[in-house]
């Protein structure tokens, strides 16, 4: 007689599975398509999928065939959207779906000028690399220059700054294509990239720090393992719920975290959606001491010192005990942190 229970226990489904599902949640069942909201969050998930090397089934990408058959006539009606549908035309190109569409797309963008609407830079930038995806260069040394000069002002980074922040690491986004080749990022713009990570740390912004992780390898370097190790911890407070899109829907931190995921070698996109709805919840394990930490620096007024020895003790003292450990584990985290310090302390200015 045979001692052995067979328990009939659903199978895990795989990486491309869920990330099949996740696909047809975006495209199918958050949004309508009408909606721009919907085209931002098509484009993140297919630009994190294309970008990190996901291998998807040709039948993973069928719900987005009829937007994908209407691009053409989508882009003449809505121009000012450029860049979302040229980025999810030549995202689902190499993702597999269609062939040679974006490259028409592309140069009728470049004829209609499109990108002389921008005002940002950092737009500009973006539209740059959108077009050279399909073999249209253009050319604008002044706007490197210009990208360069603002990611080389490392103190920017060390002040609370969230906008310039997610700017900084979407520049070397785009100077690395993404990782395809070297940004030339200076010794000045590496500092700049480690101060915007320690405010994410210190403020427990998992999104934004696994931007910044992401970036910092883009660029050729390794970031804090300290970091890493806090984000992989909290990838498992993701819940994912089969009802649809909610003002505290925590899907970009999902998305980002599992794209630093693939690069880092840790799991990615963890939980498994369901076929018909997804709400990502996420269960925050404490907050970070960054707020504290910038009041207890403000009422100081003039005895406000640069000198982190001798800041340590009232700040330890002003961030409570889980702060504590969040203050001292950026310290750890990085052999910047006395001159990032230096510029969050603002004294003298």
């Amino acid at each position: 007689m045979s001692n052995v229970v067979s328990l009939d226990l659903p199978r895990r489904k795989s990486l491309p599975e869920r990330q099949a599902l996740l696909l047809q949640n975006f495209a199918c069942h958050r949004r309508s398509s009408d909606d721009v909201f919907w085209l931002k969050e098509n484009a993140e998930i297919l630009n994190i999928l294309a970008t990190g090397g996901a291998q998807l089934a040709g039948a993973a990408l069928e719900p987005y065939t009829q937007v994908y058959d209407g691009l053409e006539e989508r882009l003449r009606f809505f121009p000012q959207y450029y860049r979302f549908l040229l980025s999810i035309c030549l995202d689902l190109e190499d993702l597999g779906l269609g062939k040679d569409k974006g490259t028409a797309l592309c140069h009728w963008a470049s004829q209609a000028g499109v990108a002389e609407a921008e005002l940002s830079d950092l737009q500009r930038a973006e539209a740059r690399r959108l077009l050279s995806r399909r073999g249209i260069e253009q050319e604008d040394r002044g706007l490197t220059e210009r990208l360069h000069r603002f990611v080389n002002r490392s103190d920017t980074f060390a002040l609370p700054n969230k906008k310039a922040a997610y700017e900084l690491t979407h520049i070397v986004f785009y100077l690395s294509e993404y990782g395809a080749k070297n940004p030339h990022l200076e010794e000045a713009a590496l500092a700049s990239l480690e101060f915007a990570g320690l405010l994410a740390y210190l403020d427990q912004d998992v999104d934004l720090l696994a931007e910044i992780c992401v970036a910092m390898r883009f660029a050729g370097h390794f970031p804090s393992v300290i970091w890493e190790d806090w984000i992989a911890r909290e990838m498992g407070g993701f819940v994912l719920r089969a009802n649809g899109a909610g003002p505290t829907d925590a899907y970009h931190e999902y998305l980002v975290t599992s794209w630093w995921a693939g690069f880092a070698d840790h799991s990615s996109f963890p939980g498994t959606p369901s076929d018909a709805g997804l709400h990502v919840d996420r269960h925050v394990s404490r907050r970070g001491p960054l707020r504290a930490m910038s009041e207890y620096m403000f009422h100081l007024g003039p005895a406000r010192s640069g000198d982190w020895e001798r800041m340590r003790q009232g700040l330890t003292d002003a961030v409570g005990d889980d702060g504590v450990e969040i203050l001292f584990g950026a310290e750890q985290s990085s052999d910047r942190f006395g001159a990032f310090f230096e510029g969050f302390a603002r004294a003298g200015s």
